[in-house]
């Protein structure tokens, strides 16, 4: 791997890239509390096997994208930045996977580009149409999404998680995630005004569009440790893809799959941009 800054105009997104240059594009979008080292072992990986794989640190992660304004942070603005990294890297096609807040953006980028998006790859994130259903509908994920409420408040929420050496903060990791990965995320969030920037993507409020079914070829990995995302979410969302559509299970995981299970993440991944076309 080697890093990368990628100039969209008005901003820069570091990234980490992999893989000949001529090779199939795949784009990688961390979530949160995570930047794109997160996927460091699938980035080898398909790298290995002929990919051209870029993960960024998206909007507020990096610091020559980080605006003050929550507002900023929109999810129409979080999806025009993945168009704007993909043009800048002279893609006109490319995979496209994501993780936590990564595969939201993933997905919405997905119904918005569906020439664009040869491939979706979401890990833990339901479709949106999903979540927001059974936000509805299920008691049991209205509770397990109170912290998107709760995170909203500033800046309470990260004078919290910065206490104490970032405890609350590390606690989020729970041991699932590398000791040495989970140090450089919190290194990376206690810059100034890191951890603000990625706390508004939970304050931006919400899209002002509804998100349609989705057309492209999709693969979700959900995991049944997940504390974010229950099953009654990850059920539905096969009603909102109407492309060929994988769904899988991963037992005994919890929410930081990437990290936690990355061999059997890989294979998914592997097998699902194989069964989808060569580039």
């Amino acid at each position: 791997m080697t890093r990368l800054s990628i100039s969209t105009g008005a901003r820069v997104f570091d990234a980490l890239v992999a893989g000949p240059p001529e090779g199939r594009p795949v784009l990688l979008l961390h979530g949160f509390p995570q930047t794109g080292l997160v996927w460091q072992r699938q980035i080898a990986a398909l790298a290995s096997h002929g990919y051209r794989v870029v993960a960024p640190n998206q909007r507020g992660y990096s610091p020559g994208a980080r605006p003050r304004r929550p507002e900023d942070y929109r999810i129409d603005l979080l999806v025009d930045d993945v168009g704007a990294i993909s043009e800048e890297l002279g893609w006109a096609a490319f995979d496209l996977v994501g993780h936590d807040w990564g595969g939201a953006v993933a997905w919405w980028t997905a119904h918005a580009h569906p020439g664009r998006v040869r491939t979706l790859t979401v890990v833990s994130t339901p479709h949106p149409g999903a979540l927001a259903t059974t936000l509805r509908t299920d008691q049991d994920q209205r509770k397990r999404s109170r912290y998107m409420i709760d995170w909203r408040e500033a800046p309470a929420t990260e004078e919290r998680m910065l206490a104490h050496d970032a405890r609350e903060l590390r606690n989020l990791y729970a041991g699932k995630v590398p000791q040495d990965s989970a140090e450089a995320y919190v290194c990376h969030l206690s810059q100034p005004g890191a951890l603000t920037a990625a706390l508004n993507w939970y304050r931006a409020g919400r899209p002002d569009d509804a998100i349609g079914v989705i057309d492209v070829p999709t693969l979700y990995v959900w995991s049944t440790e997940d504390s974010a995302f229950g099953p009654a979410a990850a059920e539905e969302t096969g009603r909102w893809v109407k492309g060929p559509y994988r769904f899988e299970t991963l037992q005994g995981v919890s929410h930081w799959v990437p990290e936690e299970a990355p061999e059997a993440l890989t294979r998914l991944l592997l097998d699902h941009l194989r069964a989808h076309g060569e580039y």
